[in-house]
């Protein structure tokens, strides 16, 4: 790891922990205004692999995306200037780049909204390394149509409509399209199509999303659900497929 300055636009922009890039690794931003915590993802996902560079706000990273392409952007919620919910945003009308925020513990309303305007998955504060490295391989899988990590087993596959579920490849195919999904709709969906017409309460669906950080009251079951309806459903104020159950909870029906 070393400091590496960037000319951009006749300026000298500083560029924290810039990992030597390799045209056959993938490219991650990190952008935290924590410089201890920019410095350990840094050299932890350099020794997984990842060409990595790490960024202190959302200034810097826009800078950044003038001249180079990322695969995808680790991205801190709460920071000074510009906050990380603002920089989603913005992002997310500009350019089609995976997000996977970082959340402080009780920031469930940011959590929320942040997957709303396009996140694609969310990590709490504090958090082990791996299970950001499970999440970050998760979300490409899905961007790549499975290609990050090829799996020789091919059993798990489902069909509902037109669409074809192959859980252990991690795609979800609409004909020959693949459909894009995020590391949590991909886990609801999965509980979905293995509990056919079985209605299933939010907090069952808490329970069972037992990678992801739940707190009392969280409404990331119903913020998945909305996005993932809106990937799969014709109508979504009249789904076929992730039907409501007022007062009990949801129901799968693949036919």
């Amino acid at each position: 790891m070393k400091e590496t300055k960037v000319e951009l636009s006749n300026k000298k922009v500083q560029v924290s922990n810039v990992v030597t890039e390799k045209e056959d690794k993938l490219k991650i931003i990190v952008v935290d205004d924590d410089l201890e915590m920019r410095s350990l993802l840094g050299k932890y996902l350099e020794k997984q692999g990842f060409s990595v560079c790490a960024l202190e706000g959302g200034k810097a990273l826009d800078d950044y995306l003038v001249y180079s392409q990322v695969d995808l952007i680790i991205l801190d919620l709460m920071m000074p200037g510009e906050d990380g919910l603002s920089i989603i945003k913005r992002l997310k009308g500009q350019l089609d780049v995976p997000i996977i925020m970082l959340s402080a513990c009780g920031e469930d309303v940011d959590r929320i909204i942040g997957l709303e305007v396009g996140a694609d998955d969310y990590l709490a504060k504090p958090f082990n390394p791996r299970e950001l490295l499970a999440r970050i391989r998760s979300v490409l899988r899905r961007r790549t149509g499975g290609n990050v990590v090829e799996l020789e087993d091919n059993r798990g596959n489902y069909s509902f409509g037109v669409f074809d579920f192959d859980i252990d490849k991690q795609i979800l195919r609409r004909g020959d399209e693949i459909v894009s999904l995020t590391s949590g709709e991909f886990s609801l969906l999965k509980i979905f199509v293995e509990a056919p017409k079985k209605v299933l309460s939010r907090d069952n669906l808490l329970e069972q999303l037992k990678g992801y950080d739940c707190a009392p009251f969280d409404r990331s079951v119903d913020v998945r659900i909305m996005r993932l309806r809106q990937k799969i459903e014709e109508d979504t104020t009249s789904p076929v497929f992730i039907r409501t159950v007022w007062g009990e909870g949801y129901q799968f029906m693949p036919n």
